[in-house]
């Protein structure tokens, strides 16, 4: 069996947002498993019943089925995927862990500065989104930040945490939160030109790279 990373998305996302890495991994020899989480961007209009353990469920089922391979895989998670890839991290043979732009302190101090940037070019998306967001679901994705914070210490596999320094959406001190709360070995790295979506933003070569770099080194 050869290699294999689990690559989990973000909130009110799907799989499109980690494809660029998936793709530069694949290059590599890495076999790219991307799941579509519940409540997903394409499914906001059925989220009358969404719970938080949803996101939870749905990512170890994931797990569980790398795990019966009897390899240990790698876990990356974007956004609130970070959350759930670290928990993911303390409860199954992964080897090494990666989180980018997890989701630990979400009030970013760039959100007003770039939503009103938006609105001058005249792209409404970011709005739009917004809007056709249920109160719902937020508050349940308010609820897995809260319930899968304290697992943060329990992580020991090595880690790369990437943040972008323009994050819109997530707080930028999310990543020092990280890097003192998790207990093994641990990379910090910033992509100081980049917004939320990191994979897809003006350094997204940078950070493939530096993503492949980790997973292979110390590998035979």
């Amino acid at each position: 069996m050869g290699k294999t990373a689990l690559l989990l998305h973000g909130f009110t996302g799907g799989p499109y947002e980690l494809e660029p890495l998936a793709a530069e991994l694949e290059r590599t020899g890495v076999r790219c498993v991307l799941p579509l989480l519940p409540w997903n961007g394409s499914q906001l209009e059925k989220t009358e019943r969404v719970h938080w353990s949803d996101w939870v469920q749905a990512a170890e089922a994931e797990a569980r089925q790398l795990a019966s391979e009897a390899e240990p895989f790698d876990c990356i998670g974007f956004s609130m995927g970070g959350l759930l890839a670290a928990y993911i991290a303390t409860r199954y043979p992964v080897r090494k862990l990666v989180l980018l732009n997890a989701a630990v302190i979400y009030v970013s101090p760039h959100f007003a500065r770039g939503f009103a940037e938006r609105f001058r070019q005249g792209d409404r998306s970011h709005w739009n989104k917004m809007r056709g967001t249920p109160f719902r679901a937020t508050w349940q994705f308010t609820r897995l930040v809260k319930h899968l914070k304290p697992e943060l210490p329990k992580v020991t596999v090595p880690t790369l945490i990437a943040q972008s320094e323009l994050d819109q959406v997530v707080h930028p001190l999310s990543a020092r939160y990280l890097y003192g709360k998790l207990s093994g070995p641990r990379e910090l790295r910033y992509f100081p030109k980049s917004s939320h979506m990191i994979c897809q933003g003006p350094e997204a070569a940078d950070l493939c790279r530096a993503v492949a770099h980790f997973l292979a080194k110390d590998q035979a």
